[in-house]
């Protein structure tokens, strides 16, 4: 035990000692020019397009108000958990830290510790409502819900106008052979999130389906656990529902993984045009999906947007000495409609907002 409490410390000194001789190397490598405030930003995924988009956000901004922000994004930290790159954070006396939070107890902790040591610190996506973090920046996880739930009764719409149309060409005694018949409507959720804001979105999705639809419309809702602990486990998690459940007509995904991999498992198990996909997010995979007609439509948040909040709720904190508790990303549905525009712009959807 002391042993590996020795090995601990001894990886949170050397890691500190990284970032510390790092940052000062930021100054020495630009002579002409020395950053007011040096911020640090924690993701739980350091490969995923979203968060890189962020961090672009972040940076931009950050660079207009003479400050630097750093990502622990690259190989030096690889296999660190976000717990651990708090601790080095703190550790290394930064101006300021976003993290993508939960509400885990042990992350309360660090975050107030954090604060204790003069450190603002700004939950990213996820909250952790209990901590004093100063500031939260996300989505309207409600909004996004009842966006999902438009789409939703769409697609429901136009599956009755299809049997409808297939009815009336059919033989008289046939007629009326899909009546009744109820529509499958699916939520990825993650089985391990500890945040309210799922469970918000969920809610906004069901509500906004009882509300909205028909009387003569049968919709069956639902919650499908996936495992995202890492990519194997969300792509066993859909094979799982794809070989021993009944398959969804409507799959509503709250992630890029997830997203990407029922794209996949419709494609591999031939159920293009049986199974609807609403997703998350707007990476090149998701838009040509779109536009090759095996994604119905995807949610797109503001990833530039989100990461340029992080750096003004810091900025807002050091001028007044606090900030908005809030701030929220702006969203945009991408379907067949509008999917042309995002093609255009190449592989940097991003440009289209």
């Amino acid at each position: 035990m002391i042993l590996t409490a020795a090995c601990i410390a001894l990886t949170g000194v050397m890691a500190a000692y990284v970032i510390w001789f790092y940052q000062n190397g930021l100054t020495e490598e630009t002579e002409r020019e020395t950053y007011d405030k040096y911020y640090m930003m924690i993701t739980e995924d350091n490969k995923s397009s979203i968060w890189q988009s962020v961090y672009q956000g972040a940076s931009t901004r950050a660079l207009e108000e003479n400050a630097y922000v750093d990502w622990l994004g690259d190989t030096i930290f690889e296999g660190y958990g976000v717990e651990e790159l708090m601790q080095i954070a703190t550790a290394s006396g930064v101006d300021g830290i976003i993290v993508t939070a939960n509400e885990n107890e042990e992350l309360t902790e660090l975050i107030n510790e954090a604060a204790e040591e003069g450190i603002p610190v700004v939950t990213l996506y996820g909250d952790n409502t209990k901590s004093a973090r100063c500031s939260f920046v996300g989505v309207g996880s409600y909004n996004m819900g009842h966006e999902y739930g438009r789409q939703a009764l769409e697609i429901v719409r136009e599956r009755a106008q299809e049997e409808t149309d297939e009815a009336g060409s059919q033989p008289a005694a046939e007629e009326g052979g899909n009546q009744g018949s109820s529509v499958k409507v699916a939520v990825l959720v993650n089985a391990y999130a500890q945040d309210l804001d799922q469970n918000i979105l969920c809610a906004g999705i069901q509500e906004t389906i009882e509300q909205e639809r028909e009387e003569d419309m049968e919709i069956e809702f639902s919650l499908l656990s996936v495992d995202d602990t890492n990519a194997f486990s969300v792509e066993e998690s859909i094979r799982d529902i794809f070989m021993e459940q009944e398959i969804p007509d409507i799959m509503i995904c709250l992630n890029e993984l997830t997203t990407t991999c029922v794209y996949q498992a419709v494609v591999d198990y031939n159920k293009v045009g049986e199974v609807n996909i609403l997703g998350y997010y707007d990476s090149e995979t998701i838009i040509r999906a779109i536009d090759r007609n095996v994604i119905y439509a995807t949610v797109a948040i503001d990833t530039r947007q989100m990461g340029a909040f992080c750096i003004d709720a810091l900025q807002e904190y050091y001028e007044l000495g606090y900030t908005s508790q809030y701030f929220t990303a702006d969203i945009r549905l991408i379907n067949k409609d509008n999917v042309a525009e995002y093609l255009e712009r190449g592989e940097d959807a991003d440009e289209a907002w």
